[in-house]
């Protein structure tokens, strides 16, 4: 929702940033003619159909149809609500976001409070801290120091069953939000308690630095589950989630390569040695989200877990949900560690340079891919290595067209001696590399030739004489008419952003993607020469009504002077062109 960002400041965004650069930081973009183009990130094809344009400052998938502005795309790829997308952008361009409109006029999406209250729970775990010593002896024992506990924001959360209630929810609404936010859970009797107690607290970021949700670990043994995490909330998903993503993001300018492991001490020791490149699930196997998440973070994603039997079956689930994200340019690989060694204990006897040395010697996916497969198969045997060929083909068609899958397709077959007969990608769209002439009416030609070239729009006198045209889309060319002439130096994507929560928006879409690319002036005749005759149509349309009526009865004296007007301009012949 646009809640109250003004209209105006969403004009002045789209006009500061450049689509390419937002779009080429997290896709790898190719020029070709005026445009830029690339396979699109958000399906799977071979042959690139995904363009951006600078004129336009808009980008375009031809194969899945999707489309908009800097703005929309943000919201597609990183999964942004819209003010967050506007947030986004405008700090890569030093723009602060204003606001407009009263607090009746809210929207009603606005998780501020929510997002308070949480940082506010984070400050006050912070805060009681220092006054355990219990917790203080811990974090020495596990040799966190200051800067680390400062940089994670790590908290205490003392025994007792109201704690955060008694400091936090001072107010019915305040303790409505404790409830929503995950931080309060209630007894059989229906009373309210603190969730976490007696905990190591570890604030959960989201990709903006804001706390969402808490994880907390028990210092004893004793105590049980050893990490309790806050339930989903309408903020946290831990499914989508990954702790410490913040934190590495900050440390690293241009990142390459990122570590996923299991727990979030290790995390914490592994950035502390000085590899600020690691993070962690949320107590779940690593999902589709987690792994689309990590690819956008770095090209090369290296999933480290125990080489135990449940190591072993994380890192197939990781493997699983990774395959289908592996477009050219991106790379897994897997890290098993000796028995009884986790990240935190072996960074400490190796240090920074031991550690870095096993992340760099990881085992690609395809090594893993086909060990994994292959481990209890006769590969001496035509059934073994029929068997491989069967369990490989089903999980290589879930790998994304590009060379990997080629690669991948031949691996097997030499393996194997069996063809991967993969299904290939459906050829209905590949053929739509650029946009094509299409079929339409006078009134949507005119509406993508302005979209093509808003600042047209000055140059139609008012007023607009086809708005006597009875068809379909007329109104709408007037109000972009209006808009366009009403803030020059509009660009095609700040003049179709404008109609974003309304139901025009994706044939907006549509129409501005089907525009054929062509010099400004030969679309300015085409825009005016459509204009001219949606007029000539009106005329028509309004002289057969008036004809069709007299036959009905007598026109009044003003009709009939319309009429015998209209029917000479018909008889007379056109003028002669110069």
């Amino acid at each position: 929702m646009r809640g109250l960002i003004p209209d105006s400041f969403i004009d002045e965004l789209l006009a500061r940033v450049d689509i390419v650069d937002v779009i080429e930081r997290r896709v790898p973009l190719k020029k070709a003619g005026r445009e830029w183009t690339a396979c699109c990130p958000f399906h799977n094809e071979r042959t690139p159909s995904f363009y951006v344009s600078p004129a336009k400052q808009f980008f375009h998938c031809f194969g899945c149809g999707v489309s908009g502005s800097a703005i929309k795309f943000l919201m597609d790829f990183d999964r942004l609500e819209f003010p967050d997308a506007v947030e986004e952008l405008a700090q890569t361009v030093g723009l602060k976001v204003p606001r407009e409109g009263g607090r009746e006029a809210a929207p009603r999406e606005d998780r501020s409070d929510l997002y308070t209250l949480l940082d506010d729970a984070a400050r006050w775990y912070e805060n009681e801290l220092p006054r355990s010593a219990e917790a203080q002896a811990y974090c020495t024992k596990r040799g966190l120091d200051a800067e680390t506990i400062r940089r994670f924001r790590l908290g205490w959360a003392p025994a007792g069953y109201d704690g955060v209630i008694k400091s936090l929810g001072n107010t019915p609404r305040r303790m409505e939000l404790l409830n929503e936010a995950g931080m309060v859970a209630s007894s059989e009797r229906g009373s309210k308690y603190d969730r976490f107690r007696e905990r190591l607290m570890f604030p959960i970021l989201d990709r903006r630095g804001r706390v969402i949700a808490f994880g907390g670990r028990v210092l004893s043994s004793e105590q049980s589950p050893k990490y309790l995490n806050s339930p989903e909330t309408p903020l946290f998903h831990k499914g989508r989630e990954l702790f410490a993503l913040w934190q590495v993001k900050q440390a690293n300018a241009n990142l390459l390569r990122i570590v996923v492991v299991e727990g979030y001490m290790d995390v914490i020791a592994l950035h502390q040695a000085g590899l600020p490149i690691a993070v962690a699930t949320l107590g779940t196997a690593t999902t589709p989200e987690h792994t689309e998440v990590l690819f956008r973070a770095a090209p090369d994603v290296v999933f480290c877990f125990d080489g135990d039997r449940a190591g072993r079956a994380a890192a197939w689930k990781a493997l699983e949900s990774a395959l289908p994200r592996l477009r050219d340019g991106r790379q897994a690989y897997f890290l098993f560690l000796p028995d009884g060694e986790d990240p935190d204990s072996l960074v400490r006897k190796e240090g920074r340079e031991g550690f870095e040395k096993r992340i760099k010697e990881a085992m690609p996916l395809s090594d893993y891919f086909f060990g994994e497969l292959s481990h209890d198969v006769d590969m001496a045997s035509l059934d073994g290595r029929a068997r491989l060929a069967e369990r490989a083909r089903p999980l290589l068609a879930k790998l994304p067209d590009g060379a990997f899958r080629d690669l991948m397709a031949q691996e097997l077959e030499k393996r194997s001696g069996a063809r991967a007969m993969l299904q290939a990608e459906a050829p209905a769209h590949r053929a739509a590399q650029r946009p094509v002439a299409v079929q339409r009416s006078l009134v949507r030609s005119a509406i993508a030739l302005l979209l093509a070239q808003p600042g047209l729009a000055d140059q139609v006198e008012k007023p607009y004489r086809f708005l006597r045209l009875d068809k379909p889309g007329v109104a709408l060319l007037a109000e972009l008419l209006d808009i366009a002439r009403s803030r020059p130096g509009i660009n095609p994507a700040m003049l179709v952003e404008h109609f974003a929560e309304r139901p025009e928006y994706p044939s907006l879409h549509k129409l501005m993607a089907a525009t054929a690319v062509g010099e400004p002036e030969n679309r300015r005749t085409e825009f005016f020469d459509a204009l001219a005759r949606m007029d000539d149509l009106a005329t028509s349309q309004r002289r057969d009504a008036l004809t069709a009526r007299s036959r009905q009865g007598p026109l009044d004296d003003a009709e009939k002077t319309e009429l015998r007007e209209l029917l000479a301009a018909r008889a007379r012949p056109p003028a002669a062109s110069t």
